[in-house]
């Protein structure tokens, strides 16, 4: 696995959040921001760091709620808008002026708001099976385990309750892969019982109409109109459909791609060979780009 540095920031309301920072890249390679989704955190971009780790330098944030960051006190803070407050502050932090930000899901809607206040910063952008549109039957889906608290005895028993709950998201996915992803979605608690590494609260948003994104994000497609933007999206994902990124590559224009992951629903690991070759190729524009 990429080495990395494990580091904190402070949220406005005082909470301590945690990151971990690959270090890499150069003068000619701004900063990979990794924004994970809804229930995930920066374990979510071990595959990502694996293979970039060294010739990138790639910050993975874990989210309020998420992981090593703290959990919040109000549960409705636990909103786009409020991490991007958050994300406002490890940025001046750190002193990143140009950055491409990575988004998934969750991290996608992140990403949009970037571009809808401050585009100038943005050197490319990934996002991954997320649009300005969702779709209602992903955000049933969604709401119907988040904050469900769901625990095991093992980590094989939590590998195969994600086999059966996602075999139409993953159907390629073999016992190892499962226990790749528990690995990065749960963690041990203090009974030795593997539970989901997320405060069950994340949930508590959602069950407010339009808790999920909270504004019209079409206009942020504006934002990426002079960034070198992929629109990643899997085939079978049932939260981007086809027509909203063929809309999304129609808004943003000529800078923007779209590679749709076969066989993959939402949302593709960034591992499969064909979004490896679409980040690959997004990468080298921002290179030339300079």
């Amino acid at each position: 696995m990429s080495e990395y540095r494990d580091a904190f920031w402070w949220s406005n309301d005082g909470l301590r959040l945690h990151y971990r920072d690959y270090a890499g890249g150069g003068d000619d390679r701004p900063v990979l921001l990794c924004l994970p989704g809804l229930t995930r955190n920066a374990r979510d971009f071990e595959p990502l760091a694996d293979r970039l780790g060294g010739q990138w330098r790639l910050i993975c944030p874990d989210l309020r709620g998420r992981a090593e960051s703290a959990y919040a006190k109000d549960p409705m803070t636990y909103v786009p808008l409020t991490y991007l407050q958050d994300l406002e502050r490890l940025l001046a932090d750190l002193a990143l002026t140009r950055f491409v930000v990575v988004g998934t899901s969750l991290g996608g809607i992140i990403a949009m708001l970037m571009a809808a206040t401050r585009p100038d910063r943005l050197a490319g952008a990934i996002l991954n099976d997320v649009g300005p549109l969702i779709e209602e039957a992903g955000l049933a889906r969604i709401r119907g385990y988040v904050g469900s608290g769901s625990t095991h005895a093992t980590w094989v028993h939590a590998a195969r309750a994600l086999s059966e709950n996602n075999a139409d998201v993953y159907p390629d996915y073999t016992l190892e892969d499962w226990l790749g992803m528990a690995k990065r979605l749960y963690r041990l608690n203090s009974s030795g019982r593997v539970v989901l590494d997320y405060d069950m609260r994340i949930a508590e948003p959602l069950r407010v109409p339009g808790g999920e994104a909270g504004v019209d994000l079409w206009p942020s497609m504006a934002g990426f109109r002079n960034v070198p933007t992929l629109i990643l999206r899997g085939e079978r994902s049932d939260l981007l459909s086809a027509a909203t990124a063929d809309r999304m590559v129609r808004e943003i224009g000529a800078t923007a791609t779209l590679t749709t992951v076969p066989r993959v629903g939402h949302a593709p690991t960034l591992a499969e060979p064909q979004a490896v070759s679409a980040v690959d190729a997004l990468l080298e524009r921002v290179r030339a780009n300079g």
